[in-house]
């Protein structure tokens, strides 16, 4: 086996590959490789640069540390889209290609098989593969999903050099059976919007007050002992009167008004009209009961 070397790593995978029959997977295999060709060149990186091993729906580069990963990631980023559009554009529903890919640094050996060998290549492996990349490529309307490792981003992408904006890339968390990876996908994170509100509103304790008040503050609450304040409605509420004393009404019906102070027991039976009068030294019903 070789000495380990620094390299960079770049897989993409066809969607759905599985589903084709044989004549469409071989079609779908074929222009996989030209666009994986004609982009690499368009970076500046020939053959002699890189190291290419088959997986059948999918291809794996290794690519020479010396080459600027920068032109990798702008030509990843512009012709890749532009070339499945070319070939999409043209083709019928059974060939339509659309790929996903990763970008990943890190150290790869050879062995005496030409199998390659390292931890950081497993871990690019399984970013391809994770779920959350399938279902970005699922979720969007262009063919393409792209996701960097995290030590690519931290080396490159968050530099934000021309051409690749870093605040297009989003953090995301993948799952693996060797616990979580940390990486970084190109354009909208599936399902950050509900994400995003659930946090918003319920990790931080942050938003909106209980009962939809929206921009609202939430009804101030009184320490014990003291009594509640009387004071107009809210603006807003549509004339509804301010928190107050609650008058427990069983089988009865009531019309009037609630006048302040406080409230013990209830009012059960019968049908009152007019004002229901709370004071300090006992309650006072005023009205007439039918």
């Amino acid at each position: 086996m070789t000495d380990p070397v620094s390299r960079t790593i770049l897989l993409l995978d066809i969607e759905r590959f599985s589903d084709r029959d044989d004549v469409e997977q071989a079609y779908l295999r074929r222009m996989l490789y030209d666009i994986t060709d004609r982009t690499l060149e368009s970076a500046g990186i020939d053959e002699t640069r890189r190291l290419r091993a088959d997986r059948g729906d999918s291809v794996m580069e290794l690519i020479d540390a010396g080459a600027p990963v920068t032109a990798l990631l702008r030509a990843l980023l512009t012709d890749v889209p532009a070339h499945l559009r070319t070939v999409n554009r043209m083709a019928s529903r059974s060939a339509q290609i659309r790929l996903r890919g990763v970008v990943a640094t890190g150290f790869v050996a050879v062995d005496e098989l030409d199998g390659w060998v390292g931890s950081d290549l497993n871990h690019a492996c399984r970013l391809l593969d994770a779920r959350l990349l399938r279902d970005a490529l699922r979720e969007r309307t262009d063919d393409f999903a792209l996701c960097v490792s995290d030590a690519l981003y931290a080396g490159v992408v968050r530099h934000d050099h021309a051409g690749i904006p870093a605040a297009d890339f989003h953090p995301v968390r993948v799952e693996s059976k060797n616990g979580p990876l940390k990486a970084w996908l190109h354009g909208p994170v599936p399902g950050a919007t509900a994400a995003e509100g659930r946090k918003d509103h319920g990790d931080t304790g942050v938003g909106e007050a209980p009962g939809g008040s929206g921009g609202r503050p939430a009804p101030r609450v009184p320490p014990r002992g003291e009594a509640p304040e009387d004071r107009p409605a809210p603006a807003g509420s549509g004339g509804a009167p301010a928190p107050g004393p609650v008058v427990n009404i069983q089988g009865s019906t009531f019309s009037g008004g609630l006048i302040g102070g406080h409230q013990y027991g209830g009012i059960s039976g019968g049908h009152f009209s007019g004002d229901v009068v709370l004071g300090e030294g006992g309650d006072r019903e005023r009205g007439e009961r039918a």
